[in-house]
């Protein structure tokens, strides 16, 4: 026997969570199916940053050469395990043919206004009475230990002033007054005053716990096996809890979504990056503001009582093991940066390890592959910082509204 619903997603992590949100406040009935626990995958231990900072995608000029310096240092941010594997090598020559200054001149307008919309939206689901995950507008602080590395973030940040992106270069000293209880070993840094910065775990499972209240059924432990077609419509969804049949499915299943749609004869080109975190409870002595400890590529958020570093880029399929030595690797960077703050001494609460899914080009795949699915996916490091503008534009479509935004340059078939 087969359920029925109106609208079916498929993910219960940031994307799939305010998707549901946006078309629960349209007036339709939403089921959403999530094969662990809601929030389980990279929506949870992320850095919890909103970053419109961040409009310039992964792939620009210069960052293969970085990539391949980092490769000869198995402790640095980025690493590919050694695998032979096709898709891999077919992901990492299209990410090479879009590090080009053309490219990011392109890409960068659609993800700032991709996150800038986002931020807004942010504001609104925080004033929803019930819900409250530590959102703070605060802006971030990104540090620098060299010169060389100021230099090249300088002139970075007039790329994203041209943009609408507000920026301010700063002198040691100038930085103080942001954190002002925290010595800083630095040779500057910038401040983006419109990044926010939340609890992502809280925010995400609030706001499926709003949803149900509002009706919307979530059904945890359901495993998406495969999808059936018949013409161009998807006909079946099955489950390791049944089949579903849906008027819209919508895909948001984050680095998973490439091996579902796989019985459909789709390659999504998705790799999962690795991403570590390690959460302590807050020290006396931590950061007020978020801060980037930028040549080790490492985030640094207070979240309420908490303190989080999270960083690193792994690609290493889905082997979701953990690497101490990257882990150790986190902590080290943070002395350097805050000598006031001693890793050995601090109290662990967890280290936290999941894959974000990444795109050759640094923009998510969000539009319609069937007349009843939409794929929702590869929003690689910035999911958390897109996920209510993805949400309310998977609502826009669904139900036949004008977009925000124009979607023709996240079209799911770019690569075909």
């Amino acid at each position: 026997m087969k359920r029925e619903a109106d609208i079916l997603i498929i993910g219960g992590g940031a994307i799939g969570i305010c998707a549901a949100y946006y078309l629960t406040e349209r007036g339709r009935s939403v089921t959403l199916v999530e094969k662990g626990d809601i929030c389980s995958g990279s929506s949870y231990g992320n850095a919890g940053l909103i970053v419109p900072s961040h409009s310039v995608p992964l792939a620009e000029p210069g960052v293969v050469a970085k990539g391949l310096r980092w490769l000869l240092n198995p402790e640095g941010p980025f690493y590919i395990k050694p695998r032979l594997n096709a898709e891999m090598i077919s992901w990492l020559w299209r990410f090479w043919r879009h590090c080009t200054s053309r490219h990011v001149k392109k890409a960068s307008p659609v993800i700032r206004d991709l996150s800038l919309a986002s931020a807004q939206l942010f504001e609104d689901l925080a004033a929803i009475e019930g819900l409250d995950f530590d959102f703070e507008k605060k802006g971030a602080l990104y540090a620098y230990r060299t010169q060389d590395g100021l230099k090249s973030a300088t002139a970075e940040v007039q790329h994203l002033q041209d943009l609408g992106i507000q920026a301010s270069v700063l002198t040691p000293e100038e930085m103080q007054p942001l954190n002002p209880e925290l010595q800083m070993q630095v040779e500057g840094g910038i401040f983006y005053p419109q990044d926010c910065h939340l609890d992502p775990a809280r925010f995400v499972r609030q706001l499926a716990q709003h949803l149900t209240q509002k009706g919307a059924l979530i059904l945890p432990d359901t495993e998406v096996l495969a999808l059936e077609t018949s013409s161009d419509r998807i006909t079946a969804v099955r489950t390791t809890r049944g089949d579903f049949v849906a008027e819209q499915i919508i895909l948001a299943g984050g680095s998973w979504s490439p091996e579902i749609v796989r019985s459909l004869g789709m390659k999504l080109p998705i790799q999962p990056a690795k991403g570590y975190s390690i959460t302590v409870k807050r020290p006396n002595l931590s950061p007020t503001v978020p801060t980037m400890l930028s040549e080790s590529k490492v985030a640094v958020t207070p979240i309420g009582d908490l303190l989080r570093f999270a960083g690193t880029l792994e690609l290493a399929g889905l082997d979701l093991s953990v690497n101490m030595r990257r882990v150790k690797a986190i902590l080290r960077a943070v002395p350097l940066y805050l000598p006031q703050i001693d890793p050995d001494s601090l109290d662990l609460i967890e280290i936290w390890r999941g894959p974000r899914p990444c795109t050759p080009d640094g923009l998510p795949f969000l539009g319609r592959t069937h007349k009843n699915l939409i794929v929702a996916a590869g929003h690689a490091m910035i999911g958390i910082t897109l996920a209510p503008i993805s949400g309310k534009l998977i609502a826009q479509i669904v139900t036949e509204e004008k977009p925000d935004i124009d979607l023709s340059p996240l079209r799911v078939e770019r690569f075909t």
